[in-house]
């Protein structure tokens, strides 16, 4: 028997995501997939997205013109891979044993107390002996320790083993002769805590032997509440940059370094004493003719590299799970409200949570974290600020990085650095991308955005694509808003996608393709209405509306109110007559936009806006937009709407000098025959306030002018 002939397996398109039935190995028949396809409409038209994108999206997200990719570019392309390196201001901790005395001298060269409360931490260590210092972990902890010893006069310094147990300290005391004693990062739990009775027997031992102990802790730890513990600040970094720089340049030198624009930059980051040693070395290779300026930014950004992967490495003890969700909500929604990111980083911690370990219940500690010590840990600060809501602006307290740069590297390692984490993170961006908050949707695509930079393979088959074929309309818009904001801040081929998608037989993906057509098509306002104008060709149907007709004409009409409107203008001109679809989507989207003023309050339409500065500078568009306003008027699929629009314009010249100008000089030109010119003034003689006021009294000036040579 001959073997039967292999059949060829159609090759999967790749910018095609896979549909969500075909995932779950389901079968659809034509009825169910029909259904499918016949969803209801998204609840959100083109320019609402446009809008929320405008007033949410973060800053490095936010442009007008032509992608530059600027802050995640310059991040990604600046940031180093390369081994960890954990800078220190000192030695690392030793187990146990004494300190040598020639470290001692070493830190205190370079030690700074301004803007600490070391004075009041002295006083304090010599007055009760023994002295609990919590703090940040990596704010200089154990160096303000010894030298708070080493001013008290309590030296040599004998260092303690971490997990001795706290009933054994007293013992270790009396060992080596020495008359200080540090012990850091004391390890704690809810079972061992530290109580006041340890104090007090440490206290006793110290008196007898006359000598000194200072215990450093996290934020965090298990310490009952009678036990009185000491907060530990860092020094300001240009303070300790200054001290370092002095001791190695001298003063004059150290003078010209830290006017340098880029040393400028560092300093208002808050920045860990070992980061200021680390950017200190690489300084004095600058002064000395080693490396050039552009290498002082790099230092600075692998830093900061360096201080996200800590973070995330750091185990529960050091950074609880909790603050490292945190952490990737801050990220998400930086410079937005506090208690907002709060809340919906609990959000994610449960389903952390539940990815360590799904047989524990879901818990969220309900109080326990203070807003000063969370924002000190992640190096941000709150502020006080307005925040535009759907009900107008609102003063809410918000939340930033101290360096702008962090959201983007914070995102960019959890997404790469610890892929473990991806299920839960994607979960949590399809849970916010359908809140009921624009500001929340539009950060949670800019944070897709984000990832799809960094990894845009795995964002496109994890996120984008489910959203784009999903049956939630909301998460449809989420797909379209993350391509918007993955272009903007640079991620690649987002373009092809969206022809792709454009292109599509699923009108799923059709509909997300055509929507970043009208906001990312300022770029090149030709190849995106050539792609619009495809599409309308191929679901035109003579009697009806196709599918996507409206979503291509609010397209034409996004491109229409862009930067490129003149650009736009010429290219909906050039080709109005090329074919009846062609003509609706263009006809269509033009009284769309028509309709939009510059904010709610505005009275200038901003179409007759850009007539009336056309007419002044004497550009095309003057007389294009009469052009497009008779083929409206002309066409019996449109004359009704056409006049509707024409009489908010009416009402707004009322209202506004300079549009009841710009619509004087514009309605001769409208009415290029007797039928338009009856229509016109009927509308003008008939002509209600939106409430059925009176006729307004432009209308009067309008009727003269429309007669007017």
């Amino acid at each position: 028997m001959t073997a039967p002939a292999e059949t060829a397996e159609p090759t999967a398109d790749p910018a095609k995501p896979a549909d969500p039935g075909e995932q779950d190995g389901t079968d659809q028949g034509p009825e169910e997939r029909a259904a499918q396809q016949q969803e209801e409409a998204p609840p959100q038209r083109a320019w609402d997205t446009l809008r929320d994108i405008g007033l949410h999206a973060p800053a490095s997200a936010r442009f007008t013109g032509r992608n530059s990719g600027v802050v995640a570019g310059e991040i990604n392309g600046n940031v180093t891979k390369t081994e960890h390196h954990y800078y220190g201001a000192s030695s690392p901790s030793r187990t146990s044993g004494e300190i040598p005395a020639e470290e001692l001298d070493r830190l205190a060269l370079t030690f700074v107390s301004e803007g600490t409360p070391f004075e009041e931490l002295l006083e304090r260590l010599r007055e009760q002996r023994v002295l609990v210092l919590t703090g940040v972990p990596y704010t200089g902890r154990r160096t303000a320790a010894l030298m708070l010893l080493r001013r008290a006069g309590a030296t040599p310094v004998h260092a303690i083993d971490r997990g001795t147990a706290h009933g054994s300290l007293p013992d270790q005391l009396t060992k080596g002769g020495a008359s200080g004693y540090v012990l850091c990062d004391l390890v704690t739990s809810p079972d061992k805590p530290l109580r006041e009775t340890h104090l007090l027997s440490l206290r006793d031992r110290l008196l007898e032997h006359g000598g000194h102990l200072v215990i450093t802790t996290g934020l965090r730890p298990w310490i009952e509440d009678d036990v009185r513990r000491w907060a530990w600040t860092a020094p300001e970094t240009e303070a300790l940059l200054r001290s370092h720089l002095e001791r190695e340049v001298g003063e004059a030198a150290a003078k010209r370094l830290l006017e340098l624009a880029e040393v400028r930059e560092f300093l208002p980051r808050a920045h860990q004493p070992r980061e200021v040693v680390a950017y200190v070395r690489q300084l004095l290779r600058f002064f000395s003719g080693e490396v050039r300026e552009d290498a002082l930014r790099q230092k600075s950004a692998e830093l900061l590299d360096e201080q996200v992967r800590r973070w995330f490495e750091a185990d529960d003890n050091t950074l609880h799970l909790r603050e490292k969700a945190f952490l990737i909500a801050l990220a998400a929604f930086d410079a937005g409200p506090y208690a907002l990111t709060a809340e919906l980083s609990d959000l994610l911690f449960q389903r952390l949570q539940a990815t360590v370990n799904a047989s524990l219940p879901k818990a969220v500690p309900v109080f326990g974290t203070h807003i000063v010590n969370r924002l000190r840990t992640a190096r941000a600060k709150p502020y006080p600020d307005r925040e535009m809501t759907e009900w107008g602006p609102v003063e809410q307290l918000k939340a930033e990085f101290l360096d702008s740069r962090t959201a983007f590297v914070l995102l960019r390692e959890v997404w790469t650095g610890h892929p473990s984490a991806r299920p839960a993170l994607v979960a949590w961006l399809g849970e916010l991308i359908v809140d009921g908050r624009p500001f929340v949707r539009t950060r949670a695509a800019a944070t897709v955005g984000a990832l799809a930079f960094t990894d845009l393979p795995s964002a496109m088959a994890l996120v984008i694509g489910p959203w784009a074929l999903s049956r939630n309309p909301l998460q449809r818009v989420g797909a379209v808003s993350a391509l918007t904001l993955a272009h903007r801040v640079g991620a690649p081929n987002i373009l092809r996608i969206t022809d792709s998608w454009t292109a599509d037989s699923d009108p799923r993906l059709s509909w997300v393709g055509i929507r970043v057509q009208g906001l990312l098509g300022v770029e090149r306002p030709r190849q995106a209405l050539a792609a619009l104008r495809v599409q309308a060709r191929k679901q035109y149907d003579p009697d009806e509306p196709g599918p996507l007709e409206n979503e291509l004409a609010q397209s034409v009409e996004l491109l229409l109110l862009s930067g490129e409107a003149e650009d736009v203008l010429s290219e909906v001109l050039r080709t109005l007559d090329d074919h009846r679809s062609v003509f609706r989507i263009s006809v269509a989207g033009f009284l769309g936009a028509c309709r939009h003023t510059a904010d709610e309050a505005a009275d200038l339409p901003l179409v007759l806006h850009t007539y009336r500065r056309a007419r002044l500078d004497g550009t095309s568009a003057a007389h294009g937009i009469p052009r497009l306003w008779r083929a409206a008027l002309g066409d019996p699929a449109f004359t009704t709407e056409a006049l509707e629009v024409l009489r908010g314009w009416v009402l707004a010249a009322d209202r506004c000098e300079a549009t009841s100008w710009a619509l004087a000089d514009l309605l001769p030109k409208l009415a290029d025959g007797a039928t338009a010119e009856q229509r016109i003034q009927h509308l003008l003689r008939t002509v209600r306030g939106d409430d059925g006021g009176p006729r307004p009294a432009a209308a009067d000036d309008l009727l003269l002018a429309l007669h007017r040579p």
